[in-house]
């Protein structure tokens, strides 16, 4: 983990605290994004970054799920 000096927050405590939350393998960050769905089409249009993520998993990669755990690392 390397926050090129803009964390305000131990990096390995960073680190500790994604492990135990999710599963970092390629296969794990694919299921808790929904990853695996065939959700990518309406990615051609508009673009596909800061969009809010749909019921059906579309822009599933833009959830914040794990930000209020994180957020308390201090």
């Amino acid at each position: 983990m390397n926050t090129d000096g803009t964390g305000r927050v131990d990096e390995a405590k960073i680190e500790t605290a994604l492990m135990d939350l999710m599963n970092l393998s390629p296969k794990g960050i694919r299921t808790h994004l929904g990853l695996n769905k065939a959700i990518y089409a309406r990615t051609s249009a508009y673009g596909h970054f800061g969009r809010t993520p749909d019921a059906d998993g579309g822009f599933s990669w833009e959830r914040t799920d794990l930000a209020d755990k994180l957020r308390g690392l201090n």
